[in-house]
This record gives structure tokens, sequence and C-alpha cells, in this order.
């Protein structure tokens, strides 16, 4: 009997794990065969690998298929890495978070003299984000230095006081990577692959070169008017500590298991790490609630690549989504799997049901929402149907699941418009990766 018992119950769990393999694959397949997501994917709960394969090519010329093997450019994911070395820095007595940075930069102008290595590591410092100056596009191609890359943004205005606000800033990450060379009297690279790399055994990670031969490298693609075609070219000395760093989703896995497993950073310095200061944002990582759940994330992206990778610490969930076409997929794919491993329901937008509205109906939601100053949604109406903008993004339209809730095709999004006691509509909430981004009408 108690046999009997035993077999039951592992045939209930490996049914169980047949279904959650089997939804994993309907969600990434989704992306897949809308042409919006090639690359690796790797979902790892405690010691216990639940996916870990490639999609698509590797190489489209050559049609070579991704795989777990597959080096991919990490964009931003690089943060963290280079949050950590300044971390293991101050436990070495080296440095410490709140030193002014003008203590490693000393030529840096008067506004700086407020501003602390914590302001950097959290996005709080006001440096400008030299990414986005009017003159990045035309010097993106050019090798560069870490002191070259300072000199560009080090004497423009400060976007606000420090400490006082949040403003993403690769400016402030690149500063970071200087002050580590500063204080190790070393290249960052050598610092990591000494530090972080090599003690893991993250033989797939390093940062990325225009000019070396590195096996196993992934080729990156974007979208465009004739559909997939070759992603532009940027010099890896221009992304630096900001977002130079290449790896592998098995590599990740290493990382991820490494650091929250103590095996990187003292427990004092993790729980620094990983303590938000505004805006969720923490040192090189993103700690939210999804669900009642604790998060730690973050993502990149950077020419010809997207990248996810999520950490959900109270199971143990690794989730790694690394894309070698630009877009929004692994943002969306990493949710989705995690959410399917926590036992809640995905719906994706080939599956949502829609219904049928009256351009009358339809016509009270006709307006501009804002988000924030120069960050709005238009919604216009065109031959019975609504059609939404979001600024700098092309017109789609949304379709209605029910009287007030619409959803995107094209995207794994949703939006859910708001009205007050008298029925007049004030508002809309997006729904998209697990995050709701508020809009206010104007």
């Amino acid at each position: 009997m108690l046999k009997s018992i035993a077999l039951l119950s592992f045939f209930s769990i490996l049914a169980a794990a047949q279904d959650t393999n089997a939804r994993f694959e309907q969600i990434i397949q989704y992306y897949v065969s809308n042409h919006q997501f090639m690359g690796s994917v790797l979902v790892a709960k405690g010691d216990q690998t639940l996916l870990d394969r490639g999609y698509g090519s590797a190489d489209l010329e050559w049609n070579v298929p991704n795989s777990p093997t597959g080096k991919f450019r990490l964009g931003s994911i690089t943060k963290q890495f280079t949050a950590a070395c300044i971390l293991l820095l101050e436990k070495r007595g080296k440095l410490n978070v709140q030193d002014p940075v003008k203590k490693y930069v000393p030529d840096a102008p008067p506004s700086w003299d407020k501003i602390t290595i914590y302001h950097v590591l959290t996005h709080t410092s006001g440096v400008p984000n030299f990414t986005n100056f009017p003159d990045y596009r035309s010097s993106e191609a050019m090798a560069t230095t870490p002191q070259q890359l300072l000199d560009r943004f080090k004497n423009k205005p400060l976007d606000f006081e420090p400490g006082t606000k949040w403003s993403y800033s690769n400016s402030g990450y690149v500063l970071l990577g200087y002050i580590i060379e500063k204080v190790s009297g070393g290249s960052y690279q050598r610092f990591l692959q000494e530090n972080i790399f090599n003690p893991l055994g993250m033989k797939d990670s390093g940062y990325d070169s225009n000019s070396a031969v590195i096996l196993h490298r992934v080729s990156g693609y974007t979208r465009g008017p004739d559909g997939i075609e070759n992603a532009g070219y940027i010099n890896m000395t221009v992304p630096f500590s900001a977002g130079g760093l290449y790896s592998t989703t098995e590599d990740l896995l290493r990382w991820h298991r490494g650091l929250f497993g103590g095996k990187v950073l003292s427990a004092a310095s993790l729980q620094k790490m990983t303590t938000p200061f505004k805006n969720n944002y923490a040192m090189g990582l993103m700690v939210e609630t999804h669900h009642g759940r604790r998060v730690i994330s973050h993502g990149g992206g950077i020419e010809g690549f997207n990248t996810a990778a999520s950490y959900w610490p109270d199971d143990k969930l690794s989730v790694i989504v690394l894309a070698n076409l630009n877009g929004q997929a692994p943002d969306e794919i990493a949710n989705d799997l995690a959410a399917v491993v926590h036992g809640e329901q995905v719906t994706l937008p080939s599956e949502r049901k829609g219904t049928e509205l009256s351009a009358e109906a339809l016509k009270p939601y006709v307006g501009v929402y804002e988000y924030q100053p120069g960050l709005n949604l238009t919604i216009t109406q065109d031959k019975g149907h609504l059609m939404a903008q979001l600024t700098g993004q092309p017109q789609l339209h949304i379709y209605p699941e029910s009287p007030t809730k619409f959803f995107w095709k094209e995207v794994d999004a949703q939006i859910e418009f708001t009205k007050d006691l008298s029925g007049k509509v004030t508002g809309a909430t997006i729904h998209q990766g697990g995050h709701d981004l508020v809009l206010h009408r104007r």
C-alpha cells in the first residue's frame, strides 16, 4: 500500500513537471513564432534545472542554432557585477561607498562635491546619462578609454541635487568602473576575472571585444522595415562597466548561486547591495515585490541584444533570458515563466478573447494620458477601433476584452481605463511584465 502511494505521488509530480515544461514551451514559442525572440532560456529552482535550451539562430547567415553555450552581450546586467566589485573593494578597506566621488576624481567640478559612491551606485547622483547625449549615436562606433568616457560628462550640469531624485545613468556606472581601476591598480576586466569569474567558475563570461576571437559568440540582430537585419555597430569600449560584458545563461546561473549563496560578498555587503534606495533600485539591481514575492532583477539592452535575469530568493528561483534580437520579449518571457513556476495564470495575447464595442462606447477613451512630462500615451479612434501610441513608439491597435480593459496583440500587455463616480474617464493603467504603469488623463 505504501509503495502504491509513493508511486502515485511520483507520477503526480512527474505529470506536474511535464505540464510546467509544456507551458514553458507554449510561452516561449509564442514569441519565437511571432519573430519577437531568438536566444537562450534557463529556469532553475534550487538545485534543479527546469529548462535550459536555445531557440532560433545564433547566426542567421550560417543557420547556427542558439544553445545554452552561446555567449550573449549582457548590456546593463553588467551593472550588478560592477556594483559587486565596488562592494568587494569596500570590504577590503580600499574605499567606502559613502566616500565622495571627488576623492577618486580630484579634477571633478564643484557641482560634484556632494556626490558619493553610494549615489552613483543607486542612480541618484544627478550625473547626466551620456547615452542620451545628442552626439552619442555618432560616437558609439569609436574606440575610447575610461578617462575619455569620463570627460564626456564630467563637466556637464547635474540633472538634480545628489540624493534627491532617481534617474538611470550609464555615466554613473562608467564612473564606477573608472574608480575600480584607480583603486585596484589594474583594469576593470582583470578585476572581474580574478575576483568573480574565476572563483565562480564562470569560464564563458568576460568583457566583450570587437577584435578578439570569442568562441561561441552569438550574432546580434534587430528588426528593420523589411524584417530582421544585422544590428548596428558599437565599439565595446564605450559601454565599459555599464554594459560591456558577455555571458551565457549557465554562467549567469553560477553568478546567481554564487552571489545569493554568499560566495561573492559578505552577508552585510549583500544586504547593502540588495536594499533599494529610490524607485526600487538598490545597487545594480531592482528589488521589487510581485504578487507578494520578492524578486531581485535587472535587464539589459545593447545593439542586437536584450536580456533579463531575475532571482526570487524565497524559493531560490532563477529565470534567465538572453536574446540576440532586440525587443521586449526577454522581460515578458522571464515574468511569464516565473509566474508558471509560482502556479499563477498566464494568458498570452493569442489566448485573449476579444469582445465587440460600439464606436460610441469607444469614444470616451480617446485622449492623451500622461505618465510623466514628455511621456504620454495617445489614444485615437480609427474606423471603429482604438489605436494607442506611446511617445516614441509606433501606433498600435488595442483590442477590447471588456468595456474598460483592452490588450495589444503585438506585445504581452494590457491597458485598463479608470473612471470617476460620474463615469468620466480619468486615467489608465498599463499592465506589462508584472509592472503597472499608471497614467493620468490630461
